[in-house]
């Protein structure tokens, strides 16, 4: 007679809540972790959860920030991430800033000191062959080893991306002024509209140019720099660099174009497209970039018509192994082609701390359920689980496929208040977060 397994493959944020919320539920797991057999260039330790910084779990404002929701979601799911956390907190406002050893330390001992968990530091260096009995969570973060990736990569026929990551800032569409920007495809194309224009004079596009190349950069560290640029994907301040007109006849190329305000042809203009089905969130097109959180704000809100642009992702530039997860994975994060087999956290295509612990919370709740020949019950789509969950599953483009924080953009919009045209900002927020509360509150009943 055979005994069913569980490894946990990684132990970050997410492959350490994933074993949580398994011996939670009486669940024997390994926890198996290459460190410090093997290390990568980003971690500085071999603990288990390693922060870069003490501030990297953001705000904890659970009625106006998305991050702040998803942090009191997984505190409703008795998060082992969260509880480390609230025990090792330091004043930041409204941010959740950690004591990092300390709260790394919380996390490893009560894992360590568990009598169903056996921590195993050996290296995986390809997948398992499958076997029913023997299940794993591959939570191995955007370091993924070289070994394993490639592994990955071939077995699932190459979609899985490993390249020097550059991405755009995305902005809510609410906070973008309609009054100086329009909307209108290149030639009408399409739907005609299916993107947001941003005008700017010649003086306007000077002043920007010399922003741009002006603005303080992010230093790469020495491992980073033998990863040359995706030619296709470039920073645009190193387009930027490339020529003064550079920008005008690239991405801010305005032909096809006459603004609808005025009735002309603006000298260049920032294009926005949509980054969800419902359109809440706009990518700046062609806006990848190395500057620094703090310039991309100051420069970005120069452009006409961003002057009050709220940002749900700042734009960033960084190596990344990530799976395209809607292609791969089923709802349950189960791959697809070896049904064994879930992936979390960064590797399985989110972006950030928190939200790969999330991924792990909803790992290792799903392979509980497994485990216990239990009916699977999803995380309300009304939530900021269950919205992180639908971005990694659903996905009307995979090709588009890139990771995320999670932001007010995901989840669905509430019910507009009778007597009401619409409902934004702050409002928009406070009922989204309300309603994502109450669902998570009720899906609890089922799952704990």
């Amino acid at each position: 007679m055979t005994k069913k397994t569980i490894t946990i493959v990684g132990a970050g944020l997410a492959g350490c809540e994933a074993a949580w919320q398994l011996i939670q539920r009486n669940i024997p797991v390994t926890i198996q972790e290459m460190r410090p057999i093997k290390t990568t260039p980003a971690h500085k330790t071999s603990a288990f959860a390693e922060l870069v910084c003490s501030n990297s779990l953001r705000s904890d404002d659970p009625i106006h920030n998305a991050v702040g929701l998803l942090h009191q979601e997984m505190r409703l799911c008795k998060s082992l991430i969260m509880e480390a956390a609230d025990k090792s907190k330091v004043p930041a406002g409204g941010a959740l800033a950690v004591d990092r050893e300390q709260f790394s330390k919380y996390i490893e001992q009560k894992l360590r000191q568990h009598p169903l968990v056996t921590i195993k530091n050996e290296e995986l260096t390809e997948l398992p062959t499958y076997n029913e009995e023997n299940m794993y969570i591959i939570a191995t973060g955007p370091l993924t080893s070289d070994t394993l990736a490639e592994d990955i990569q071939k077995k699932a026929g190459d979609k899985l991306l490993h390249f020097f990551d550059a991405i755009a800032p995305i902005i809510t569409a609410d906070s973008v002024d309609m009054n100086i920007s329009w909307k209108q495809s290149r030639y009408d194309k399409g739907d005609g509209d299916d993107y947001i224009n941003c005008p700017m004079n010649k003086q306007q596009y000077d002043e920007f140019i010399e922003d741009l190349i002006n603005a303080e950069k992010i230093s790469f560290k020495n491992w980073e720099k033998e990863t040359p640029y995706f030619e296709g994907c470039l920073p645009i301040e190193v387009m930027a660099e490339r020529g003064h007109e550079t920008l005008a006849y690239g991405p801010l190329k305005p032909v096809g174009l006459k603004n609808a305000h005025t009735n002309e042809k603006p000298y260049a203009v920032v294009q926005l497209r949509k980054e969800n089905i419902q359109g809440s969130l706009l990518n700046l097109v062609g806006f990848q970039t190395k500057m620094t959180y703090g310039e991309q704000k100051r420069v970005f809100r120069k452009i006409p018509g961003l002057e009050h642009a709220e940002f749900a992702r700042l734009g960033g530039i960084h190596r990344n192994t990530f799976i395209i997860s809607p292609e791969l994975l089923d709802q349950t994060l189960k791959l697809k082609i070896q049904k064994n087999i879930r992936f979390a956290g960064q590797v399985a295509g989110c972006e950030g701390y928190i939200e790969s612990a999330s991924v792990g919370l909803l790992a290792g709740i799903f392979t509980a359920f497994d485990f216990l020949n239990r009916n699977i019950v999803l995380p309300p789509e009304q939530s900021a689980l269950g919205s992180m969950l639908k971005h990694l599953t659903v996905s009307a483009e995979t090709d588009l496929f890139q990771p995320m924080n999670i932001n007010f953009g995901l989840l669905p919009p509430p019910p507009i208040p009778e007597g009401k045209k619409k409902i934004k900002g702050m409002d928009r927020k406070e009922a989204q977060s309300t309603i994502a509360i109450q669902a998570i509150k009720k899906w609890t009943e089922e799952i704990l």
